[in-house]
């Protein structure tokens, strides 16, 4: 066989997740970066930030929130729920069987160990499409899949296959409780390629137990929060460290620009909300905005771009 067109190594299985608990399958996931990690290792998760994510691969996650794997009003459990549901109107959809996996997967290569994946659901018998990835998003996550995949999504499948040296995946995600779309995501060696450089750059952070920088992120703040929840009433003098002296005074004058931004946004509304008197809506050239009662008894005015 030609070495160039060989096939590519099968995943390592680290560990069966049949009747495994969820505080094992947690415990085992710290060994390394899962799929559902990798958009968040390289900074491209809107959810969460490497700096909680290495929190929770260096054991640091009993400072954090929990979540409650039985909350219904978290879209995790509705996630898990609806799952099955997903993947059998897959199978409706495109006549191909799907089966569990139950596995921790583990990429072949000892020096890539670190990658892991679970694998939704395998599809049995195609040559061209070999992992299911099943999805659910509601009104304000459908908004991030009106061109198809979202960015953390695409990640996520282009690990999958990275670990798995599968070809290409399809991506099933119900909108709205009510529509099912189907997404064809085929393995892409040059983002795998760049995928692997920057989560090993992450996991480096995790073996050297050094967190990285926040990102500026509400998860980033959380984790920073939980990290330090105390001060000790000391003086720390950072006026010889030239970059966090940049820091503050960059700081100091994006705060100074925010507030007048916010004074002058204040003045062009109310310009328009004057103009617009007891009119509900009103259009311009490149968008409209809409001045109506809400239930709370006062008007409320939104901007529609």
């Amino acid at each position: 066989m030609n070495p160039a067109i060989a096939a590519p190594q099968r995943a390592l299985r680290l560990a069966s997740t049949k009747g495994m608990s969820r505080d094992e399958w947690l415990i085992m996931r710290k060994q390394g970066i899962g799929s559902s990690d990798a958009a968040t290792a390289v900074g491209l998760n809107p959810y969460q930030s490497p700096l909680e994510l290495w929190m929770i691969k260096t054991g640091r996650d009993e400072l954090l929130p929990k979540i409650d794997p039985n909350d219904e009003s978290h879209p995790t459990y509705w996630g898990n729920i609806l799952e099955p549901i997903v993947a059998a109107h897959y199978t409706k959809h495109t006549g191909l069987k799907v089966r569990k996996t139950n596995a921790i997967l583990q990429h072949p290569d000892e020096d890539k160990g670190w990658m892991l994946a679970n694998i939704d659901y395998s599809i049995v018998g195609s040559k061209d499409v070999q992992i299911l990835e099943c999805k659910t998003a509601g009104e304000f996550g459908s908004r991030q899949w009106r061109e198809g995949p979202p960015e953390y999504v695409q990640v996520q499948v282009q690990h999958q296959l990275a670990v798995t040296g599968r070809q290409a995946a399809d991506v099933c995600v119900l909108l709205h409780g009510q529509k099912i779309e189907i997404h064809r995501v085929e393995r892409d060696e040059e983002v795998i390629s760049r995928l692997i450089e920057l989560e090993r750059r992450f996991w480096q952070h995790v073996i050297t137990d050094t967190p990285p920088p926040a990102d500026g992120s509400d998860s980033a703040g959380k984790a920073l929060q939980a990290l330090y929840p105390f001060d000790r009433g000391e003086t720390l003098d950072l006026s010889e460290e030239s970059a966090f002296t940049e820091a503050f005074a960059d700081l100091v004058s994006v705060r100074a620009e925010i507030e007048a931004r916010k004074e002058l946004e204040a003045q062009l509304k109310q310009r328009i909300q004057e103009r617009m008197g007891e009119a509900s809506y009103a259009r311009f050239a490149t968008g409209a905005v809409s001045w109506k009662r809400s239930k709370a008894g006062s008007r409320r005015f939104v901007i529609n771009p």
